[in-house]
């Protein structure tokens, strides 16, 4: 048998970065010209799902088919779509689209009647934002005809920026390896996101046409959503073809709680593959918490102080999973202590019997990389006028709110999740907005430009991308370099399109979200309204955290002590996310059908229709993709099939 092929060849770093700059430039356009389907925004990547199929299943098949002994190596393959899943967690919602929206939201929103000016305008660093009001304004409305876009004028603070988010997400990236073989080796997490890739390139080598492409039962899948979602858009070119809803829902606790019923073919896939435990804990405890915030409502009971527009609604149900949250990370924190001594040990001592040569970089690379890269965004934060302590409890607060994210992700597989309290939000009220300042306040502000929504993030990015190489042998030190020029070559093509299509176009024009309520979010409910309305620390908070730390605290250790315990504590700290509302039913069918093949058929059963379920995710999100290419060439907008 030939040794396997390596992954770290000339056409594999070239082809990533083709197809991450492709994705990195056409998820804008996606979103904001065709204002078709979402496919960068969540954990779920499905643009990079779509794009790894034409390449794995189509291209990289037909150039076997014409090159004998030909074609990509499964390494190589998989080196490119981790290329595509750091492009997916920065073109959109990651970064990217919020980043520029936001520099320019200060000045284009600022009205007499929100006093903006006098409010903050005073605190803002020049550095921070272009200063150009024209730029801004035709940023916004579109370039008037004969006129060439101003980039002098968002020259520096992109270049400004880009220092800032090039160090944090090196930190991610050092970040994910110092948490890999914990997580991979030692806690066996099967990081079900990373499957569906896995599966499509397994024995690649051997044969022409990879396995999971000859499975009926992944066909079937397969074509199930591509009808469904192929019906539904061809009714925007024909209305005589019907629309199938796959949506409903039900009113509870006098019509003050709505409760989606959606049939998601990603999430009931993903959630497939997950243990039954913690699919159960999913689905029950968004279903309880809702049912909390009905009683909340009927009963009056206060829910606390008001929010930035991303957490969680009522405040008393974000900082309560907040305080989960928290609690999760010093759990991981306290499972991996042997492995992180070790790290450390090897870190700043060198010893000999700590193992790293199959890491993307050295412990020692790895820990006084985040260090240093940490230090140096806390510096950065400082210039843009953050307290020096308060920048410090922002970064462990974001950073622990990455690792948590990363955690859920990897272990329970939710294609669809956010952190549920904001990390400024959670600085602002467990210190008070009076112990920040008006300066610190507004530099809080502007970090929703690379710390917002947190629906997809580089560590979780990063994180899966080491999964895939479990398993391949030899040093992957150049990996890492693949991670970065990923980071690179993202951020460039998606800045790149959002500037041009945005003076093309006019931004505002474009995406309502991104361009409308996401980017005055930050500034109207955040910076606005912490500056008139200066507090102290919310001590209802803490004890709403409080209450929460003590749930998932309990969770834990009846999950650890009680064998017969049914509920995982993986689902409690997001269980009020929209999203997990969006999700809970198809997450119950995937249960549901689950626990039903492994009663009456065993594992054979499971394994059998596991192909099947495979098929849907990629079923979904290939007619999405498929989809938004026929309106690309039509001229067709807002074909809207696959949202989340």
């Amino acid at each position: 048998m030939s040794p396997p092929r390596t992954g770290y060849t000339f056409r594999a770093f070239f082809l990533g970065s083709v197809f991450a700059a492709a994705l990195s430039a056409g998820a804008p356009y996606g979103n904001m010209v065709l204002r078709g389907s979402y496919l960068s925004q969540d954990f779920s990547t499905p643009g990079a799902l779509f794009l790894f199929f034409v390449l794995a299943g189509v291209l990289n098949v037909l150039y076997k088919c014409l090159v004998p002994k030909g074609g990509l190596a499964r390494a190589e393959l998989l080196l490119i779509y981790s290329m595509m899943l750091i492009a997916s967690a920065i073109s959109t919602c990651g970064l990217s689209e919020y980043l520029l929206p936001i520099m320019g939201s200060w000045l284009y929103f600022a009205t007499p009647e929100n006093k903006w000016d006098d409010l903050f305008h005073p605190y803002i660093r020049d550095f921070l934002v272009p200063t150009d009001p024209l730029a801004i304004k035709h940023f916004y409305e579109g370039l008037p005809t004969g006129n060439s876009i101003p980039w002098a004028a968002w020259a520096l603070p992109i270049f400004a920026w880009s220092l800032l988010v090039v160090a944090v997400y090196f930190a991610m990236i050092c970040v994910a390896v110092i948490l890999r073989r914990q997580w991979i080796e030692r806690e066996k997490l099967i990081y079900p996101l990373a499957q569906l890739p896995l599966d499509m390139v397994r024995d690649a080598d051997e044969s022409v046409l990879p396995p999971f492409f000859k499975s009926p039962a992944m066909w079937v899948g397969f074509i199930l959503p591509c009808l469904i979602s192929s019906i539904n858009a061809g009714h925007n070119y024909f209305h005589v073809l019907p629309q199938i809803q796959l949506s409903t829902g039900i009113d509870l606790f006098r019509n003050s709680v709505h409760l989606p019923v959606v049939l998601s073919f990603p999430v009931l896939g993903f959630a497939y593959l997950i243990n039954l435990d913690i699919a159960f804990s999913l689905w029950f405890f968004n279903v309880a918490v809702n049912m909390q915030r009905g009683l909340y409502g009927v009963l009056g009971i206060p829910t606390g102080e008001a929010l930035d527009t991303f957490s969680v609604s009522p405040a008393g149900i974000a900082h309560q999973e907040m305080g989960a949250l928290v609690v999760l990370v010093v759990f991981t924190l306290w499972v991996g202590r042997g492995h992180f001594k070790d790290v450390f040990r090897k870190a700043l001592f060198n010893a000999a019997d700590v193992k790293d040569d199959d890491e993307i970089l050295s412990y020692r690379v790895a820990v006084w990389g985040a260090f240093s890269s940490l230090v140096f965004a806390g510096a950065w934060l400082w210039l843009s006028g953050m307290p020096p302590l308060v920048a410090l409890i922002f970064l462990l607060s974001a950073f622990a709110v990455f690792v948590a994210m990363t955690r859920i992700v990897a272990e329970s597989g939710v294609p669809e999740a956010r952190t549920p309290m904001m990390p400024q939000s959670f600085v602002t009220t467990g210190i008070g907005t009076s112990a920040i300042g008006e300066t610190g306040i507004t530099a809080l502000g502007f970090t929703f430009t690379w710390a917002t929504e947190l629906r997809i993030v580089v560590m979780t990015s990063a994180a899966h991308a080491l999964k895939l190489l479990d398993g391949q042998q030899g040093r992957h030190r150049p990996f890492f370099w693949a991670l970065m020029l990923a980071v690179l070559v993202s951020m460039a093509s998606s800045l790149f399109a959002i500037l041009y299509l945005s003076y093309q176009y006019g931004g505002i024009n474009l995406n309502r979200w991104f361009f409308g309520g996401g980017a005055r979010a930050p500034f109207e409910s955040f910076v606005a309204r912490n500056l008139s309305n200066p507090t102290g620390p919310s001590w209802q908070g803490w004890f709403s955290t409080g209450i929460g730390a003590s749930v998932m605290s309990a969770l834990m250790l009846a999950r650890h002590y009680l064998v017969w315990w049914p509920l995982h504590p993986i689902g409690f700290p997001i269980a009020g996310l929209w999203l997990m509302s969006h999700s809970w039913f198809s997450i119950f069918l995937a249960w549901l059908c689950k626990a039903v093949a492994l009663k009456y058929w065993g594992p054979r059963g499971f394994q059998a229709a596991r192909p099947f379920f495979l098929g849907a995710i990629l079923g979904q999100f290939t007619s999405a993709g498929v989809w938004l290419l026929i309106d690309a060439f039509t001229g067709m907008t807002d074909n809207r099939i696959f949202s989340w």
